[in-house]
């Protein structure tokens, strides 16, 4: 049966001041009344009931995870005692599922992607299912079809073309790229080969656990001894204990870049990582001088800036133009928006002065 895993773990630094420590990201709305969080559970809930929908996310968010979708399970909602990056969310997440299904596919989602249409999303996934189920050891993930030459996003160069399910295009995996310069990323465009890498994947839960048991057998042995203390008084200690050691390290470096068979689906859906503050202007429309508004702003002379502040809270701009302006209770982010990427150094910055309260 198909399973459903969502990570819902990352701290969203480059969102801040509006993603904070306390509730970073995935639990904020953008668009529309649900949080990217809901959203991602709102996708899939058509294919994957409740019963068999996981959250891991961090152990001080499980709380807010638990009030934002009250019709999950509680004991499918995992809180991480730290972060250990991908593979080992992933190892937990397989590990557990396949207790409770030895023969589960999995399909693993970021919970802060927009994904649209969802009908879509569905038919791809359905798709790698019927892919897993024809080849087992397979680990397949979803491309994206590049629409400009993005260096925020890392790429995934397909091979000879498999097969094709549902409509939807299936590769062979040829290599993955890091996030690359802008003049690598115009060449992968314009080869037409490369795909952007969506972070969603769909597998069998045994297999995944057998790659990391080949490719990184300590992280592979520190989730076995998690598992199973899963239902013993100990849980949270050992825990809490095997976690720390693990390695902090991604899915992709771990496993996607050494196993034997990769495929990759080319996505019939619309994608959004919404990865930064400009993200809002692709999913808000703009006003008649391109600025994209959500607060209380009052402008003369103003162009192609984001505005963003509580709704009690007054933005007046006089000759500006390419910023962005975010404010958010304590504090204000202004900053040019070419400089979008470097928000998440103000958090480190923010860190290193142990100016706490802003975070």
């Amino acid at each position: 049966m198909l399973h459903a895993m969502i990570m819902a773990g990352g701290g969203g630094t480059r969102f801040w001041p509006r993603s904070r420590e306390r509730r970073p990201k995935q639990f904020l709305t953008f668009s529309g009344d649900r949080t990217l969080l809901q959203g991602t559970v709102d996708r899939i809930e058509a294919q994957v009931p409740v019963e068999r929908t996981w959250i891991v996310t961090a152990s001080r968010h499980r709380e807010e995870a638990m009030t934002q979708l009250p019709q999950l399970l509680p004991d499918h909602i995992v809180g991480e005692p730290m972060g250990r990056d991908t593979a080992a969310c992933i190892g937990v997440g397989a590990a557990l599922i396949a207790r409770q299904d030895p023969d589960a596919i999995m399909v693993v989602m970021p919970a802060d992607h927009v994904i649209e249409p969802a009908q879509e999303f569905r038919r791809a996934v359905h798709a790698a299912e019927q892919i897993v189920l024809e080849y087992p050891q397979a680990l397949v993930t979803f491309g994206v079809p590049p629409t400009y030459p993005a260096v925020g996003y890392g790429y995934i160069q397909r091979d000879e073309k498999l097969t094709q399910r549902q409509g939807v295009d299936v590769w062979k995996v040829h290599a993955f790229r890091e996030k690359p310069s802008i003049d690598k990323a115009e060449e992968f465009v314009a080869s037409g080969n490369f795909y952007w890498n969506s972070g969603i994947f769909v597998w069998k839960a045994a297999t995944i656990l057998q790659e990391l048991r080949t490719h990184k057998p300590a992280l592979a042995a520190a989730v076995e001894r998690i598992t199973a203390a899963w239902k013993t008084p100990q849980r949270d200690e050992v825990f809490r204990k095997e976690f720390e050691t693990i390695e902090k390290v991604s899915i992709d470096y771990a496993v996607m870049e050494k196993a034997k068979t990769v495929l990759v689906l080319q996505a019939p859906f619309q994608w959004d990582d919404v990865g930064s503050w400009l993200a809002l202007e692709r999913r808000n429309p703009q006003d008649a001088d391109g600025n994209t508004i959500q607060a209380s702003h009052v402008g003369i002379h103003t162009r192609d800036c984001v505005i963003v502040s509580d709704a009690n809270h007054l933005i007046a701009t006089i000759g500006v133009s390419n910023l962005l302006i975010i404010q958010d209770g304590n504090a204000t982010l202004v900053a040019d928006r070419r400089e979008e990427a470097s928000v998440k150094h103000i958090v480190d910055k923010l860190k290193q002065l142990k100016m706490e309260k802003y975070l």
